[in-house]
């Protein structure tokens, strides 16, 4: 963890991004999802999972990946947002949201799994509000919608 101040910078995803940002799907998938089998995760499934998704890439001022957010644009649906263990708390998650189309006009959307209660709290610091719950293989979830302004 770094105590300086970090750039970030956000970008469209590149086709030589994908292998990348697979790697960081799968990765922070089996770490942050500990109550989950880790072999129900695969490599294979961010393709299938983002596909028609616009794909956002966060990079900081040496241009190491630090995530990514994928929307389903016709919904206004954060599909997901996944920051590397190391780059997390350090500002690339805002960053990502900042940087999504019409943000904060857009009244963004997401689902966020019970369980993953780092990401409850940080989803609900920023200004999303529970609009709803439901279940999914990898348990139970909360639909949240950003409510107003952002808190950021």
């Amino acid at each position: 963890m770094t105590s300086k101040f970090e750039t970030w910078a956000v970008r469209p995803a590149r086709e030589q991004d994908m292998g990348e940002l697979a790697e960081i799907y799968l990765r922070v998938r089996r770490e942050t999802f500990r109550w989950v089998d880790p072999d129900r995760f695969s490599l294979e499934d961010f393709a299938v999972h983002t596909n028609g998704e616009r794909l956002f890439v966060c990079e900081n001022e040496n241009g190491l990946v630090a995530g990514f957010a994928a929307v389903w644009e016709p919904d206004d649906f954060i599909h997901m947002l996944y920051i590397l263990p190391a780059f997390q708390g350090r500002g690339a998650g805002k960053a990502l949201l900042a940087a999504l189309p019409d943000w904060p006009m857009r009244r963004y959307r997401l689902k966020c799994l019970v369980k993953n209660t780092h990401a409850m709290t940080f989803y609900r610091k920023l200004g999303f509000e529970i609009i709803g719950d439901g279940a999914s293989p990898e348990g139970d979830y909360k639909e949240m919608r950003l409510n107003g302004s952002p808190s950021f």
